[in-house]
């Protein structure tokens, strides 16, 4: 059956100053227990940090063990519905990694980084770009390989500069990208990442034809696939 989570303490609330002299919020949800690491998981393209999605997952992962912070992009902070450029995301998504390293004990041992679909994109770009980046792994939840129905437009020559664990989880329909294309793209990156694929799910994990229970079930199986990875990592 699928398991249902229960938040002891609402999660703390960060305000992270970025560029311009604006901030963004930020949410800790704080680990049950020790923590295994710190993991930052940034929103999608289409809704922000409060969505059911990331509120879920944040429960749930910090009820198994994580310290989960979760944060919104400029855009979705200032309600527009268009993202923000990809420079001005991998600044917002490096100031909040600066805050969380001040205000999270457990970020100082073990970062972990990625998020949702385009979130999870920019926490690649973000250590791509930046080798010296003390981040100890990745954890990707629908990475976009490629815009629906253009598999030709591929978002993975910046991969092999990544050189850190990373976690990939991916829904066998996902028209982002389905895990048998991304196989072989995460075969030839050093260290080989781990690949979770969902049966049946969509780009949002999402099972058709399945009850409430049982996709319940479905998510907890990925919530814990993610918090025992975490655990593993040096």
């Amino acid at each position: 059956c699928g398991h249902r989570f229960t938040v002891t303490s609402p999660p703390l609330l960060l305000t992270v100053p970025i560029e311009h002299a604006r901030t963004v919020s930020s949410l800790v949800y704080r680990a049950q227990g020790t923590p295994a690491g710190t993991f930052v998981m940034a929103h999608g393209a289409g809704a922000d940090q409060h969505s059911a999605f990331m509120t879920r997952f944040a429960q749930a992962l910090a009820q198994l063990g994580v310290d989960l912070v979760t944060f919104n992009f400029p855009y979705t902070e200032q309600r527009r519905r268009l993202p923000d450029r990809p420079p001005v995301l991998e600044a917002c998504f490096e100031a909040v990694i600066e805050t969380v390293r001040r205000q999270v004990p457990s970020a100082l041992a073990k970062l972990i980084i990625g998020g949702k679909s385009m979130g999870g994109r920019m926490a690649t770009h973000l250590v791509a770009s930046r080798p010296t980046l003390r981040v100890a792994g990745l954890v990707l939840l629908g990475y976009p390989l490629h815009p629906p129905g253009r598999p030709e437009h591929r978002r993975d020559a910046h991969l092999g500069s990544i050189a850190r664990p990373m976690l990939v989880v991916q829904g066998e329909r996902d028209t982002f990208g389905t895990p048998t294309e991304l196989s072989p793209v995460l075969a030839r990156l050093s260290p080989v990442p781990d690949l979770h694929v969902v049966a049946g799910g969509d780009h949002s994990f999402k099972v058709s034809r399945v009850s409430r229970a049982e996709q319940e079930t479905v998510d907890a199986h990925i919530q814990r696939a993610i918090a025992d990875w975490i655990g593993r990592l040096a």
